[in-house]
């Protein structure tokens, strides 16, 4: 099954700076993922992922800048 509904119009192919700019965003991801990793567990603490692992406040996708 594709990604688009039958409503939507088809997307036009990514530029090679986009891809590049998809392809470091993900770098950064599995670096910080990784790093978060090994950190030492909270005691005490919320569960789940580290709401501030990329530098923002998230939670369930959603974020906040403070």
């Amino acid at each position: 099954m594709s990604e688009q509904s039958e409503d939507e119009a088809p997307r036009p192919p990514l530029s090679d700076a986009a891809r590049r700019a998809l392809a470091e965003a993900e770098a950064r991801r599995r670096e910080i993922d990784a790093k978060g990793a090994f950190a030492p567990k909270e005691e005490g603490g919320r569960g789940g992922l580290e709401p501030v692992r990329y530098g923002d406040w998230e939670i369930k996708g959603l974020t906040s800048d403070f």
